[in-house]
């Protein structure tokens, strides 16, 4: 299962996800540089054991890839340019 960091990492990148989705309609517009702060913030803060896969898209700022594999659903992940899902 998940640590407490991954779990708030999820609960941030829910946020980033949804907060992205409400720019449209927006007014005023969301400030997105908090929720970007506090997901760097908890990435420094992950374990050594960390799952590469999940490190790899949140130093590719995969933010969405991350969320999915968080959720259990990296299946749905699409291959990137560098060839990794």
């Amino acid at each position: 299962m998940f640590n407490q960091i991954e779990i708030e990492l999820l609960s941030s990148l829910v946020q980033l996800s949804e907060t992205v989705k409400s720019l449209p309609t927006a007014n005023p517009k969301p400030n997105l540089l908090p929720i970007f702060a506090r997901i760097d913030e908890l990435i420094k803060h992950l374990p050594r054991d960390t799952n590469p896969t999940l490190l790899h898209y949140l130093h590719k700022n995969s933010y969405e890839k991350a969320r999915q594999y968080l959720q259990g659903r990296d299946a749905e992940n699409e291959p990137g340019n560098c060839g990794h899902v």
